[in-house]
């Protein structure tokens, strides 16, 4: 089979996706960043879409009823009464959770840089790492984060960063899947569901 990434091998991938805008923002993204054999497609790919819920998700869900935020977040919202205002209000919420950590100081700062991406950043800190090796003005314009082109070329710019293209490309397989996703993940989470996308993507790109 083709390496190309067009519209019909990625929706074939996954179907929930936008593969029609997607397919040659992947494209581009893996050219100019030597993404560019059956393994090192596969793995990309693979990773991204367990990352990104299917490639579906670009901007980070703050949208919590009062209970769940007492849930995720207990010593900031210690009560349903502390965690009321916050509740269904995801611009208030980031800039409560995020404000003045992760590199934001300024008022909004915790909104304005939000999660995004296909690998999501997070705090005006990751968004300026994540300017130097992606190219992209992601602190005067973190939107990009959330677009389809850019997204693409984050991700694939932070593969390339971090040394995954060699990882990929190890003798071990199951080794290398497993690098990878400490890499990407800071952990195993989610480890057999990476796996199963790998093997899936090997049936269309190989």
């Amino acid at each position: 089979m083709a390496l190309t990434i067009d519209a019909a091998s990625l929706k074939a991938f996954s179907p929930a996706c936008d593969a029609a805008g997607l397919a040659p923002a992947f494209q581009a993204a893996c050219d100019a960043r030597q993404i560019n054999t059956a393994r090192r497609i596969t793995h990309f790919l693979g990773q991204i879409y367990v990352e990104s819920g299917g490639f579906t998700r670009l901007v980070e869900n703050l949208n919590y009823k009062a209970a769940r935020l007492v849930q995720v977040w207990p010593s900031r919202f210690p009560n349903i009464a502390a965690a009321t205002p916050f509740a269904g209000n995801p611009e208030a919420l980031a800039n409560k959770v995020y404000g003045g950590r992760m590199g934001n100081t300024a008022p909004g700062d915790g909104w304005k840089y939000r999660g995004r991406g296909f690998i999501q950043l997070t705090g005006k800190s990751n968004y300026t790492a994540a300017s130097t090796w992606s190219g992209l003005d992601l602190v005067g314009n973190p939107d990009q984060a959330a677009a389809e082109t850019g997204a693409a070329q984050i991700a694939a710019a932070f593969w390339a960063n971090n040394g995954l293209n060699a990882i990929a490309d190890g003798a071990d397989e199951t080794a290398a899947i497993k690098a990878e996703t400490l890499k990407i993940n800071g952990g195993l989470n989610g480890l057999a569901e990476r796996t199963a996308a790998i093997t899936k993507a090997k049936g269309i790109w190989s």
